[in-house]
């Protein structure tokens, strides 16, 4: 629920749970038929508390102390031109209209795409 408690990577972060509400139409049992055959699913995000008018260059990774300046694609930051993440995190359950999951590094109300 708070943005600098999100683990860096999901697989960090294995208790880390979460459910993702489908909107309709997708919301319906027919749309995740046979989804239950898999154990991990992709998700597109967007990181909607960091997105800034001007784009950083450069920025200050807490894993190295934030004392190091680095350029942001050699990086995990969330400041991306587009703002788009992507995570792979494992399918605990399917129900209709809704994805149980774990291992997600996500913050709360964060929109899928």
């Amino acid at each position: 629920k708070e943005k600098f408690a999100i683990p860096r990577q999901p697989q960090l972060a294995p208790a880390a749970r979460a459910v993702l509400e489908l909107l309709p139409p997708f919301d319906q049992g027919d749309a995740v038929a046979g989804l239950e055959q898999v154990s991990h699913v992709w998700l597109l995000f967007l990181f909607h508390q960091a997105l800034e008018d001007k784009p950083r260059l450069k920025v200050r990774p807490p894993r190295l102390g934030g004392n190091k300046s680095m350029g942001v694609f050699a990086t995990r930051a969330t400041h991306r031109p587009n703002g788009i993440g992507q995570s792979v995190v494992r399918l605990e359950g399917v129900e209709a209209g809704r994805l149980l999951l774990s291992g997600v590094d996500l913050l709360d109300g964060t929109p899928v795409l």
